[in-house]
């Protein structure tokens, strides 16, 4: 079996291969970790609605996301509760507010959701726990998210500290995560709520849950009550609003932007390494090329010649790229406790692997002229 003559070209200069694959590698994970953190942003934007127990959702038209709801009246989620198919109707408060750590005395802005200890908004289990439904119901008691960031202090049961420069006790841990929204969070009942956030009237609420009875159409009920209610609020289904948030932070906000443009930043960095690479083993070789040419070889001869040579590159250089970020991916989720749900799958790592390849072909198709013009009369 031959072996081939790109190959032989790229092992000629040991040093240069090396280089090359570490340019190529280099942009590939660049790729991966913005890809990454975009695919994560979108996750982490629409995990909580995953948690909710609701087949329709009602909000503000003035709310663009989770994090910056507006209220609307209460008496909208009376009047849902009248469509037929409507089994359960529940209200739902979100706040921000200064947390103060036990330990270091520093606030912290925190995220805070609030509801009736009778209305089972949460599918967390933990929440109907008869310790939780106690503590909830006592004034002045907060429950601590335990994927909270360390800054917020200790989380111990019993702990006392302050939210709103009012005295808060803690009073049991759940898990949830903030995602990109909030560093912590906390849960309450709609009484403390109205204690903490007053003079905030309860018929002021920021999300209004629906649940339908079973077999009911979500979608038929949702056309329903955006005939019957004002203009006023709006109507979501489940995944409606979870697409409505993941759209916000990747089109709407610059995170979403700068990711973006940061695969684009790769890609181009990507090309000029290679063709930077190509183009001076073309031009070392331009002689060899040359002869080529005289022995009467055609010019797409050398034209698969200096594309398979890119392509042997993408391919050297995907393979350590991926493996350094699949540990990059894991260090960013230990670091979030699990709040960056930023996670390698087949779909990403293929779509990298064909940008990859797409990125060396451009290389090989700008660098291969040199190759093409190469005069046989250079030999003599």
């Amino acid at each position: 079996m031959r072996t081939p003559l790109a190959w032989l070209n790229l092992v000629h200069e040991k040093t240069r291969l090396l280089v090359a694959i570490a340019g190529v590698a280099f942009a590939v994970m660049i790729i991966f970790m913005n890809l990454g953190f975009l695919g994560a942003l979108g996750t982490a934007a629409s995990a909580i609605y995953t948690k909710l127990n609701a087949d329709i959702v009602l909000s503000s038209p003035k709310t663009l996301e989770i994090g910056s709801s507006k209220p609307f009246p209460i008496d909208r989620l009376y009047q849902a509760a009248g469509i037929e198919g409507v089994e359960r109707v529940m209200p739902l408060y979100l706040g921000i507010s200064l947390w103060r750590n036990a330990e270091t005395r520093k606030m912290r802005a925190i995220f805070i959701y609030a509801f009736n200890p009778n209305d089972p908004v949460f599918l967390l289990p933990e929440l109907a726990t008869p310790e939780l439904q106690a503590a909830l119901r006592r004034p002045n008691t907060v429950l601590i998210d335990q994927r909270s960031r360390p800054e917020y202090g200790p989380r111990d049961i019993g702990i006392e500290t302050e939210l709103n420069r009012r005295a808060a006790t803690i009073g049991g841990h759940y898990e949830l995560g903030g995602g990109f929204s909030a560093d912590g969070t906390l849960i309450m009942s709609d009484q403390n709520f109205r204690r903490y956030f007053d003079p905030r009237p309860l018929n002021l609420i920021d999300f209004g849950l629906i649940q339908l009875t079973p077999g009911t159409d979500t979608d038929a009920v949702a056309a329903k009550l955006r005939q019957v209610l004002p203009a006023d609020v709006r109507v979501f289904t489940r995944q409606e609003i979870m697409d409505r948030d993941r759209t916000f932070w990747i089109q709407t906000t610059s995170t979403g932007f700068i990711f973006g443009m940061g695969v684009v930043v790769a890609l181009i960095v990507g090309t000029v390494i290679v063709y930077q690479i190509l183009y001076t083993d073309i031009t070392q070789h331009r002689v060899q090329y040359a002869t080529l040419k005289a022995m009467g070889y055609p010019s797409t001869f050398l034209f698969s010649l200096v594309l398979q040579e890119a392509l042997i590159l993408a391919c050297l250089g995907y393979i350590p790229g991926f493996a350094i970020s699949l540990g990059l991916y894991d260090m960013a989720y230990k670091a979030t406790a699990g709040t960056l749900l930023i996670m390698m799958d087949a779909q990403r790592a293929i779509l990298v692997f064909c940008l990859t390849l797409g990125m060396c072909t451009v290389s090989g198709l700008i660098s291969v002229r040199k190759a093409v013009v190469a005069d046989p009369a250079e030999v003599y």
